[in-house]
């Protein structure tokens, strides 16, 4: 199980995150209000300004105040466990 640091030590499972994307879109305002609304909406910005939104597998909705580009590269920084290539 590899954690991934979204901010203000918050951490996510990073074999759960199914997307990381901008919160500037209609779309991921409507993703974000609809997640409030089902109770599935996790704010881990510390009252800091939204930059990104994780989703994951459980569809629940992650607001981060760390940058799409910050995350990316973390998750891409992750290795896979042994045995999981995917294939």
């Amino acid at each position: 199980m590899n954690l991934i640091n979204v901010g203000f030590g918050n951490v996510v499972v990073a074999e759960r995150i199914v997307a990381v994307i901008l919160p500037s879109s209609s779309p991921s305002r409507r993703l974000k209000d609809d997640a409030k609304e089902r109770g599935m909406l996790v704010d881990a910005t510390q009252g800091r300004r939204t930059r990104s939104i994780i989703v994951t597998d459980s569809n629940h909705v992650i607001l981060s105040a760390v940058q799409v580009e910050t995350l990316t590269q973390r998750l891409g920084s992750v290795q896979a466990p042994p045995g999981a290539s995917g294939q």
